[in-house]
């Protein structure tokens, strides 16, 4: 069933007051080369997954390499398949990510959840509806232009915030899937993702609206922080904070150059 916008700002716990004026051409910016993004100097990112690789043994460390060349199939097959930390223990099956292989917007949680490890999808249940009404909001679809991913791709014993040794694990899956994806824009969804992919370690309250990017090779991809959906759930007041940050999102989008 199609919801109004009001509906869907109601979904969120928003007022109506907020309609979106642009179309969603506008909002999801005119699909163009990806080449040219904002520079933006990035150190954090380049130290922490350097310390990654410092810390994994030899054979983990090899393992990059490998999964550095794979295509969107065998990336998938790898995922599936991998048994390179504990969480592959208690897993129904791994999590790699879903949505448009060519999306200029890419979204990263924390890790699947329970319902998430039970269908293969990330973003399922009470949290994917709500992650879904927010995309509404700033004319996005799930499938359409966008992908969602995880910082982890198996389930953390009770939905735990996955450690730091798991978030390593995956890092070379989430790394290479940003560089098959090559997005315009990546929003962090929590404080792990920010971790896993920045490697910043402060507040999210701290992060939020800071001029955050990702490097992926040469190219330095503009960052958004924002709340974790299953967080909003249970923080309704910040809410309002999250849709500064889908508004932000919106207008870096349109102001990224070509």
């Amino acid at each position: 069933m199609s919801l109004s916008r009001n509906q869907v700002l109601g979904e969120m716990g928003l007022s109506p007051q907020w309609i979106l004026r642009e179309t969603r051409a506008v909002a999801r910016g005119e699909k163009r080369a990806k080449s040219s993004i904002l520079p933006a100097p990035m150190h954090k990112a380049e130290q922490f997954l350097a310390g990654v690789a410092e810390k994994m043994p030899a054979s983990g460390a090899e393992r990059s390499a490998p999964i550095a060349q794979l295509g969107w199939d065998g990336l998938r097959q790898r995922i599936a398949g991998c048994r390179d930390c504990a969480l592959c223990g208690e897993r129904k099956q791994a999590v790699a990510g879903v949505g448009d292989e060519n999306a200029d917007w890419l979204f990263v949680g924390e890790g699947p959840g329970a319902e998430e490890d039970a269908r293969g999808e990330p973003f399922v249940g009470p949290a994917g509806k709500l992650l879904d009404a927010m995309l509404a909001a700033i004319d996005l679809t799930r499938g359409e232009d966008v992908y969602i991913a995880n910082a982890v791709k198996c389930r953390p014993p009770s939905n735990r915030t996955p450690e730091a040794a798991e978030m390593a694990a995956c890092a070379p899956y989430l790394k290479r899937q940003i560089a098959l994806l090559q997005p315009r824009l990546i929003v962090l969804l929590g404080r792990a993702a920010v971790h896993a992919l920045l490697g910043e370690d402060g507040s999210l309250a701290s992060l939020r609206g800071k001029p955050l990017a990702y490097r992926d090779g040469e190219r330095d991809i503009p960052v958004v922080v924002t709340y974790h959906p299953a967080y909003l759930l249970r923080t309704l007041p910040d809410k309002a904070k999250s849709w500064e940050d889908l508004c932000r999102a919106r207008a870096l989008m349109r102001s990224l150059k070509p």
